[in-house]
């Protein structure tokens, strides 16, 4: 009987400690959306960018160049990349470029080791190179097979590249990108549906990695990124009509790139561009589904993937 009723009132703390825990971090969390915390400086990181060629990997790897960040700018366009790194090196930063394909583990490995001879252990890793874009949803996606091995088989061999040293120097940021696709899917085709589902698949990644490194108490931060592929860039602003232009608009890249960096510099461990859809794919899934689809029809951009 004395143990039953010690049971209880140990349970009875354990349930109370939890609810002021969840309420103390939804007061917090409601703090920072107005005080955010400040920008740390990433002076001296040395920054591996995936994607580096074109896009908003573009813009991230320029701009961390101008923070003070050594960056490794990988892609397989020799052109594209070596484009980026000429752009960083007109504004004195240091810049490399190196064409690997993030989908082939020994290329991912002996570009690493140049990278670590060149530059130092790589620090804080950007993935850019899964996100679609507004001319990828409007047009047929690529091989599923080749598909599936970019956006999601690459973050695996790439973790498993730079984790070991960032575990040796006992500090790390890795930063993850993924389209909204990830929190709500894609409609109007069904050749698009393995876009989403890769989208999905990242986020699970991003949250699989947080939880284990918390559990380590490791010092790695993870970043989880969504993106609104269709704010990113104009060129394919002819393959959109906006049912609510006011309201969703277009965003430059580098704008884009400015934002995910600001919330990186905070630590963020997730977060949306823009800010709003976070908010928006949750209450998604609270919703019973036909009310969750009447919202998507309400704000639907409109991609004509006909």
């Amino acid at each position: 009987m004395l143990l039953r009723l010690y049971s209880l009132i140990v349970l009875s703390l354990d349930v109370l400690t939890l609810l002021i825990g969840i309420w103390f971090s939804m007061l917090l969390a409601i703090y920072r959306t107005f005080r955010p915390p400040g920008l740390k400086s990433i002076h001296g990181e040395v920054a591996l960018v995936v994607g580096a060629g074109r896009g908003v990997g573009r813009e991230i790897a320029i701009q961390l160049a101008q923070l003070g960040v050594s960056v490794a700018c990988i892609d397989v366009n020799n052109e594209n990349c070596q484009a980026t790194v000429n752009k960083a090196l007109q504004l004195s930063c240091i810049a490399r470029a190196y064409i690997c394909d993030v989908t082939k583990e020994k290329q991912i490995s002996n570009t690493i080791e140049a990278i670590r001879r060149e530059l130092g252990e790589v620090t804080m890793l950007f993935h850019c190179c899964g996100v679609p874009s507004p001319r990828t949803l409007s047009e047929s996606p690529p091989n599923i097979r080749s598909l599936l091995d970019t956006a999601i088989l690459s973050h695996f061999l790439l973790l498993d590249a730079v984790l070991p040293g960032m575990h040796k120097v006992s500090k790390g940021h890795i930063v993850v990108l993924s389209s909204v696709a990830g929190l709500s899917g894609v409609t109007n085709r069904q050749t698009v549906i393995p876009l989403s589902t890769a989208q999905f698949a990242v986020q699970g990644f991003a949250e699989s990695l947080q939880a284990n490194l918390r559990h380590s108490r490791s010092n790695i931060n993870i970043s989880l990124i969504h993106v609104y592929p269709f704010m990113i860039g104009t060129e394919s602003i002819k393959d959109i009509r906006f049912r609510i232009p006011s309201y969703f608009g277009t965003i430059h890249a580098s704008e884009a790139a400015r934002r995910i960096l600001d919330g990186v510099r905070r630590n963020y461990s997730e977060f949306s561009v823009p800010g709003y859809l976070l908010y928006l794919g949750h209450i998604l899934r609270i919703l019973p589904k036909k009310a969750s689809f009447m919202l998507r029809d309400l704000l639907d951009t409109g991609v004509d993937f006909a």
